[in-house]
């Protein structure tokens, strides 16, 4: 089989939407948008429903429609992954993201659904799990560890935090102490 698409030759498409058809005169009245977005067009990263509003605005209305669970990620050593678990969160519209330990992460991953998703820090595996027990969450543990059930058998609160730890080692043993219980995601390949 061969490819008859010359190098180069595909159309460059650009994302998002340009500028409000019709100038400023024929600009919706809603207060949900930006005006500068409105003139100069919205290329970020956002489902249609959401071109040209403003970012507190979109993070008001994914507010009215979260979901009562929680994801925390352990960060005790650097992890590339943390990102994407907060893109993930984002995109299945967690209550809330809290990172543990260390502040700084790789943000990349999150592909800027970080500043959609309310990001809690906590110092430490100590501060989060009275913060849990205040929220009175269940904190439940998510790794490959000895007595974890498996996702599909488990019967999980709707109200609750997933916590996850790093790839490779997991969750620390403060951590997996601090859970009232473990889940296993199977991995098959």
């Amino acid at each position: 089989m061969q490819d008859e698409t010359e190098p180069g030759s595909e159309p460059e498409l650009p994302h998002g939407v340009g500028p409000w058809p019709g100038g400023e005169a024929e600009w919706p009245d809603d207060p949900r948008l930006d005006p500068d977005l409105l003139a100069a067009g919205d290329r970020r990263n956002v489902v249609d429903r959401y071109r040209y509003w403003r970012m507190d605005a979109i993070v008001a209305d994914l507010d009215e429609r979260r979901h009562p669970f929680h994801v925390a990620i352990e960060n005790w050593q650097h992890d590339l992954n943390i990102g994407s678990i907060v893109r993930s969160a984002n995109a299945f519209l967690a209550a809330e993201v809290h990172i543990i330990g260390r502040r700084r992460w790789n943000k990349r991953g999150a592909m800027v659904t970080d500043r959609y998703q309310h990001v809690r820090h906590h110092e430490d595996v100590a501060a989060f799990a009275v913060w849990a027990d205040a929220a009175n969450l269940p904190v439940i543990a998510i790794d490959n560890v000895e007595g974890s059930r498996p996702l599909p058998e488990a019967d999980l609160p709707q109200a609750c935090v997933l916590l996850f730890g790093q790839e490779g080692p997991g969750l620390s043993a403060e951590a997996l102490a601090a859970a009232s219980g473990s889940v296993e995601i199977a991995q098959y390949g």
